[in-house]
C-alpha cells in the first residue's frame, strides 16, 4: 500500500536537510510522461534518499525501479524510506558507482532519468542510449545548472561540470538516434526520445 504521507515526510527532510531532490515543476512534467506511457522498467541514476524513485512508482504503478546510488548512507535511508513508503518490491536499490555498474547493465528501460554526477552526465547518456528501448525516454534532470549552462559562466568552482553539462545537450541534439527538447523547467530537464535504427 502506497503512503503518501511517509513520501511527505522524505519530501519534507530532505529539504530540510539540504538535500537535492527533484522540485515540483520538473517531477509534473516527468509525471506527464509517466501517465502517458505507463512504463514497466524505469532506471535512476542518483537516487539520494529515494523520493524520486517513490514518486515514479506513485505516478507508474506498473513500473519498476532500478536505481542507482554512491553514497552508502544515502542509500541506505533510500532503502528505509521505500520500506515506509511501501513499495520495497519495486524500488531495487544498487548501491555502486554509475559509471562502473551501468556498462553491466542489460535489458531495456522505458525511461531513464539522469541525476547524479552533473561531470558525467556525458557517460550517463552513451549508456543510456545503449539501455532504452527504442522509443524510450532519457531524462536528465539540473541540464541547465542554475542557467550557468546557457551564460557566458566561467567560474573555477562549477566551471567542470558547466561544461559537461554543455557537452550532454550537444550530444543529445546531435545524436541521430535521438530527438531531444530542453525544458526551462525546475533547474532545467532535457527530455530525449529514443529512436534506434
Amino acid at each position: 500500500m502506497f503512503d503518501l504521507d511517509e513520501l511527505e515526510k522524505v519530501k519534507q527532510k530532505a529539504l530540510e536537510n539540504h538535500i537535492p531532490i527533484i522540485m515540483d515543476e520538473t517531477l509534473e512534467k516527468i509525471k506527464e510522461i509517466l501517465e502517458k506511457e505507463n512504463p514497466e522498467k524505469i532506471l535512476e541514476i542518483g537516487t539520494a534518499v529515494g523520493y524520486s524513485a517513490s514518486q515514479f512508482v506513485h505516478f507508474a504503478p506498473n513500473a519498476m525501479v532500478d536505481t542507482i546510488e554512491l553514497d552508502e548512507e544515502r542509500a541506505k535511508e533510500a532503502i528505509e524510506n521505500v520500506k515506509k513508503i511501501g513499495i520495497e518490491d519495486k524500488v531495487n536499490i544498487l548501491i555502486a558507482n554509475a559509471v562502473e555498474i551501468l556498462p553491466t547493465l542489460q535489458g531495456e528501460y522505458d525511461i531513464i532519468f539522469i541525476d547524479a554526477n552533473k561531470g558525467k552526465y556525458p557517460v550517463f547518456l552513451q549508456e543510456g542510449i545503449r539501455l532504452a528501448k527504442n522509443g524510450g525516454w532519457i531524462l536528465a534532470d539540473n541540464i541547465l545548472y542554475k542557467g550557468y549552462v546557457m551564460g557566458d559562466y566561467n567560474k573555477h568552482k562549477q566551471r567542470t561540470a558547466v561544461k559537461h553539462l554543455r557537452e550532454y545537450i550537444q550530444l543529445a541534439q546531435e545524436n541521430e538516434c535521438l530527438e531531444t527538447q530542453i525544458l526551462e523547467v525546475g533547474d532545467g530537464l532535457a527530455i530525449s526520445q529514443v529512436k534506434k535504427a
